[in-house]
């Protein structure tokens, strides 16, 4: 039997520790790593079913010039070549790279290597730039350094946490997991800072319903009302913090929500001394999230609640190495190591890279790199391993700067993205499972991703992709590493040039790792667990409390609620990877609009319809979720579905290009919006086992099930369902008057291929038992029925992926006497592999008990 490998997950910035089996050619068993610091063996739905997605359906597996294959050796003379060429004829501020943080720390390093220290210009920036810049900004202004001041421990040993803008029971569940620990080790208080009221936010011993980019004002409102009651820390401030003129003066005192609500949040803050605010992209993705991160910093180091055990204000990051792309300088505004751009540091860098033709300054931000492309300032674009043609702001913008520019290059790992179809050069990038090389996580702990398989087809690493390229532009001596080892060894040794520099970044302890002990490299942390305990990383070695001021709140007549758009649980990013597995799909099958029922009233919207939502920067389709959880005013959608994968239900084609004015973060949660019924003349769903992309509809949307696909479709007029059908044997029924067709298409060994069911005016069928007849050998009057001919018993929604657990399900052991959450997960194993659905047990028992009380009364 194959001894497990120890990685690290690909998902968001907890850094779980993974034990993975590989069990055939492209088959693995995922287990927590049970020795790895981030999660002790814990990990989350998304994590627990990697294995699900390590296949090869819809991967890149060689060079694509337009739509030829291509050998390495063209497509890699061509990017060169037409590099060198924009070079020359317009200067190396021209081109740029837009990278992200799926990429390893050498991919990293050997990217922002090429684009600062050779290729001459500032322009690579990466998606990072969309969920951690502001707090990477709050953290200079404050620290003097982009340095995260703990560490997970501090969970463990917090009296309080304050979650600004997370939820953390979806988006970062092990987390999660952490704090629901506190909470019944320690009795920990748990307070919910949101406009939403999330499932997280449903556990808390106090939710904030704060209005959109009501942060500042609520966190300077606290720390008045802390400094009023004698609570700021002086003698720290005296010894350890430098205070902007006029600071204390500039405090306003509204915190903008009920004083009841107000009163309870400093009561708890004044009692808790031992406290830590995590935040996350609720306060960065924010046109003033600079200042929303400064506002919780100047909290804590005003009342001394920082650099201990239990306490300290900790921006907790969005993807597996976004911090490994702030060390090495992935970012616009930093140029390698966390140095700046000053002519000495310019200096030091470029003697460390031997480089011909260090940049100037500071390149393009995301928001204002797209801009550049669309204006014909950058003609030569290369994107790797992200999709901005859907995660961008206005990305319809974004698209049309793609469309212009006379060369995209795409490195990833899908063949057909977004932004791929946009690309003249596609190169076939390693993923997650075959990749080797270093990530950080938000607690600054490094750990090993560690290949699984052998490259598929021509794949190859980024790391090498980018040297290979330098190669063939005259630097392959500066860009000659055999090995990622070798990689990280540079990179290590670079840090040195931040030490020297009083920075706390410090690697210099790994510059001299043996290949051998980089492939069984343990996870460290650098810095330790509280990295600035002994000084900040400034020329006076003091903290500094920035003045900050809320922004003035604006409406819109034309487009009167405010727009908000949030992860859902099981998904990632646009769904390349977790839009293959059928568990993970469970949860939420298609994009929802979440609304207010007064709302939902007032704008003709109705529970599971459709509905259009517009802003200034464009329009878009979802599937109507009317819920009290939303408050009035506000509406929320989903991130992540792309073209590929559906035909509306695109969520940053609505934000505008707005973007924070310090840290260039685009405002991705407060856009003013208006909603608008869809209201179809017919509506279907198709199973079938390839996937479709129809044209032309009102709305489609597809999501993987485990024989193949299922996908809603709605529309106006006539429609060619035999265009969505594959060749076969054809079972059909028809039913004029109420507008009913239904088609089945089976194998010539009787197993369904696909199946159709369309209404213009009645009720479908349950979609789940059709799904799962893919493949299957099923009866043609069942089929054309839409159900089995011995009902089966409705289990209601799935609540919990890991285990297959419905609402129903869940109901039944209540009434059986399953009281609390861990009842229900002694019964039916609901919640008991990564948690982050315990929160909506506990809301289904409200529910249900509250359902049995009316009951009783009557």
């Amino acid at each position: 039997m194959k001894q497990p490998i120890r990685t690290t997950c690909a998902y968001c910035g907890v850094g779980c520790g993974i034990s993975a089996t590989v069990t055939g050619e492209r088959s693995v068993r995922i287990a927590g790593d049970s020795e790895h610091p981030a999660n002790a063996g814990r990990l989350c739905s998304k994590g627990t079913h990697l294995g699900e997605t390590v296949g090869l359906e819809g991967r890149l597996l060689h060079p694509m010039i337009g739509e030829e294959q291509a050998d390495w050796d063209d497509a890699l003379d061509l990017v060169a070549g037409k590099m060198r060429d924009c070079i020359d004829q317009h200067g190396p501020d021209s081109v740029a790279f837009y990278v992200s943080g799926q990429l390893l720390t050498e991919d990293y390093y050997a990217a922002n290597k090429l684009m600062k220290g050779f290729i001459g210009s500032g322009n690579i920036d990466t998606n990072s730039r969309l969920c951690m810049a502001s707090a990477v900004a709050a953290h200079n202004r404050a620290f003097g350094e982009d340095v995260v001041p703990c560490s997970y421990s501090d969970l463990d040993e917090a009296d309080l946490i304050l979650l600004v803008g997370s939820n953390t029971a979806w988006c970062h569940p092990v987390v999660w997991q952490r704090i629901e620990a506190a909470r019944e080790k320690r009795g920990t208080k748990l307070v919910v800072i949101d406009p939403r009221r999330t499932e997280t936010a449903e556990q808390a011993d106090l939710h904030v319903a704060v209005a959109p980019d009501g942060d500042v004002a609520l966190f300077n409102a606290l720390l008045a009302t802390m400094r009023e009651r004698g609570l700021v820390d002086e003698a720290y401030l005296s010894e350890r913090v430098n205070i902007d003129d006029g600071f204390w003066a500039s405090l306003p005192r509204g915190a903008g929500m009920p004083d009841a609500i107000f009163s309870q949040l400093t009561e708890l803050v004044a009692a808790h001394p031992r406290m830590v605010t995590l935040f996350s992209q609720g306060a960065n993705q924010s046109v003033c999230g600079t200042d929303k991160g400064n506002a919780i910093i100047n909290l804590h180091l005003a009342t001394g609640r920082i650099n201990t055990p239990g306490a300290g204000p900790f921006s907790i990051t969005g993807q597996p190495n976004a911090m490994g792309g702030r060390e090495v300088g992935g970012l616009a505004n930093m140029l390698a190591c966390h140095l700046g751009f000053s002519d000495e540091e310019r200096a030091a860098a470029a003697d460390f890279w031997q480089a011909p033709n260090i940049c100037t300054g500071p390149g393009l931000k995301a928001v204002e790199m797209f801009r550049a492309v669309h204006r014909g300032d950058i003609k030569f674009l290369w994107v790797m391993a992200t999709n901005p043609a859907v995660s961008m702001p206005d990305s319809a913008f974004v698209r049309e700067a793609l469309a212009r520019c006379p060369t995209v290059v795409v490195s990833d790992v899908i063949a057909d993205t977004d932004t791929g179809r946009f690309a003249h050069v596609r190169l076939p990038a390693l993923a997650w499972g075959e990749k080797d090389g270093t990530v950080t996580n938000s607690e600054r702990r490094v750990s090993r991703q560690r290949a699984l398989f052998a490259a598929p087809g021509e794949a190859r690493p980024d790391w090498r992709i980018v040297a290979d390229v330098a190669a063939r532009m005259g630097w392959g001596v500066s860009f000659k590493w055999n090995t990622p080892a070798a990689v990280f060894r540079e990179f290590a040794a670079m840090t040195s040039l931040a030490g020297q520099r009083g920075k706390a970044l410090d690697f210099t302890a790994w510059a001299d790792l043996s290949d051998v002990a980089y492939e069984t490299m343990a996870p460290f942390q650098w810095g330790g667990a509280r990295p600035l305990a002994q000084g900040y990383p400034t020329a006076s070695g003091r903290a500094r409390l920035v003045a900050v001021t809320p922004p003035a709140r604006t409406t819109d007549a034309a487009y009167p609620l405010r727009l908000n758009t949030a992860r859902y649980r099981d998904q990632w990013h646009t769904m390349t990877r977790t839009g293959l597995s059928p568990t993970l799909s469970q949860h939420r099958p298609e994009p929802l609009l979440e609304i207010h029922p007064d709302d939902a009233l007032t704008h003709s919207l109705s529970n599971g319809g459709l509905a259009r939502v517009e802003t200034a920067s464009g329009a878009s389709v979802f599937r109507v979720r009317v819920t009290p959880a939303q408050r009035p005013g506000e509406i929320c959608v989903p991130m992540h579905w792309t073209d590929v994968m559906a035909g509306g239900a695109r969520a940053n084609r609505l934000p505008g290009q707005a973007a924070d004015p310090v840290s260039g973060q685009p405002g991705f949660k407060n856009s003013a919006a208006r909603v608008m019924p869809v209201e179809p003349e017919w509506r279907a769903f198709l199973a079938s086992r390839e996937a479709a992309a129809p044209a032309g509809l009102l709305y489609w949307c597809r999501s993987r099930v485990g024989g193949g696909w299922l996908t809603e479709l709605a529309g106006d007029g006539p429609v060619d369902l035999d265009a969505l059908l594959p060749a076969g044997e054809r079972l059909e029924v028809v039913d004029l008057a109420r507008g009913m067709r239904r088609i089945a298409v089976r194998s010539p060994e009787g197993t369904l291929l696909a199946a159709v069911y369309l209404t213009r005016s009645g009720e479908l069928p349950r979609r789940e038992w059709v799904a799962a007849q893919l493949g299957q050998a099923a009866q043609p009057i069942e089929l054309l029925a839409g159900r089995p001919s011995t009902p089966l018993p409705d289990r209601g929604a799935i609540v919990c992926v890991c285990h297959g657990v419905g609402e129903a399900d869940i109901g039944l052991v209540c009434h059986a006497g399953a009281a609390t959450v861990a009842a229900v997960g002694a019964a039916t194993k609901a919640g008991t592999n990564c948690g982050s659905c315990r929160p909506a047990i506990a809301r289904l028992l409200q529910a249900l008990n509250e359902e049995a009380a009316m009951e009783a009364a009557e």
